[in-house]
């Protein structure tokens, strides 16, 4: 069972509480009903997502049969039958539409769940072999689960979030395609075909240009008028102390010590990065939930709070 298990990576999961995120800058994530329904969006997209990696590893059996780490999977190794991954694929996709329809009841979120279903399986029939496009459709993921939580709560995603949201994610496959091209160049195994459109210089440069794009365009956000105005805080600015020092960890992961790997995999063993991570959380809580709003004057000189 322990594979069975395995072959849902549940610990990519993780991924998907980016649902959660408009819900809680929105200041309504305690709301008991919300949390209820976002808890079915959560599972609704493990679900799918799942799905997705049952498909991916079903297809690259051959190929991750011959890498050092891959062979291990599953599938791969032979400890889950294909069949039973074919009909695990089944039931997910099946509990994974149950369950976004009971999150949001209407089309809303379902198509959301379904044009991400199908991105990812264009992704895995061979988009994820085109250098750039695979970074970019991973990224895209990231996106549609933060419009997947806006929509659960009729909350607004403004395009500060979604910016942010899909920088960080580029920033994240950024660091992992250049730990696969590390790998290939010191031990000739190669992780995935894309790598072949990478080299180490290119990479470095993105990685540098995107931290700094990060950095300026979080600290934009939280001095927006358009952000002060909507939270009634100017204070958000100080949690960017927490994005500036995660972002020079992973740097320091990747650059350093040459071990960036999937980003879940950082989060769960990296202890810095969690640290950093609960404090923003807590920044931002605190900023929003227990100090009292400023108010905000606007044009007409009336304040709003």
């Amino acid at each position: 069972m322990k594979y069975h298990i395995k072959l849902l990576r549940p610990k990519d999961w993780a991924k998907n509480l980016f649902l959660f995120v408009p819900s809680f800058f929105a200041k309504h994530i305690f709301t008991a009903s919300n949390t209820i329904l976002l808890v079915a969006g959560f599972i609704a997209f493990c679900c799918i997502a799942s799905s997705i990696y049952i498909i991916n590893d079903y297809r690259d059996i051959e190929d991750d049969r011959k890498h050092p780490t891959k062979s291990k999977r599953p599938l791969a190794s032979g400890k889950v039958k294909p069949s039973h991954a074919i009909v695990m694929l089944v039931v997910l996709i099946i509990l994974g539409t149950g369950f976004g329809y009971a999150a949001n009841p209407g089309l809303g979120f379902l198509l959301v769940l379904g044009v991400y279903f199908l991105l990812n399986l264009a992704y895995s029939f061979g988009l994820k072999n085109i250098a750039i496009l695979d970074m970019l459709i991973l990224s895209a993921g990231f996106v549609f689960r933060v419009k997947g939580g806006g929509i659960i709560t009729h909350t607004d995603t403004t395009e500060w979030m979604i910016i942010m949201t899909y920088l960080l994610a580029m920033f994240m496959a950024l660091g992992k395609r250049r730990d696969d091209l590390l790998l290939k160049e010191t031990s000739g195994t190669e992780m995935r075909k894309s790598v072949n459109g990478y080299t180490m210089e290119y990479l470095n440069l993105m990685l540098g240009l995107f931290s700094a794009i990060i950095i300026v365009a979080y600290i934009s956000y939280t001095q927006s008028p358009k952000t002060i105005n909507r939270l009634g805080t100017y204070r958000l600015y100080y949690s960017s102390v927490f994005v500036i020092a995660g972002i020079m960890r992973y740097m320091q992961i990747v650059f350093v010590n040459k071990n960036a790997g999937s980003p879940t995999e950082v989060l769960y063993r990296d202890r810095f990065i969690q640290i950093t991570i609960l404090l923003w959380i807590a920044s931002i809580y605190v900023i929003l939930y227990m100090l009292p709003h400023t108010p905000i004057f606007l044009p007409d000189g009336k304040a709003a709070y």
